[in-house]
């Protein structure tokens, strides 16, 4: 007698892999969605965006805090395109 062995599968150790090979291939496709649609990581986008600021942006964002006075932004944007052009 062969304990639930016929001769056609692979037994009861066949089945375990096969169960643990079954949700592993879950687990990672389940995994693989999140990250594709969960945003970035923090690295991406956010690098991307801070590059495509110029000088101008940086300077117009500094006075809209209020980190700089209306001289200073004026004296600031005047250096700025001087250099640019």
């Amino acid at each position: 007698m062969m304990w639930g062995y016929d001769g056609f599968g692979f037994g009861v150790g066949g089945i375990g892999i096969g169960m643990l090979l079954f949700w592993g291939l879950i687990i990672f496709v389940v995994v693989m969605l999140a990250r594709g649609f969960g945003g970035s990581s923090g690295s991406g986008a956010s690098v991307a965006a801070v590059s495509d600021r110029t000088p101008l942006d940086v300077l117009g964002e500094r006075y809209a805090r209020g980190e700089i006075d209306k001289a200073e932004f004026a004296q600031k944007r005047s250096d700025l395109e001087a250099r640019t052009l």
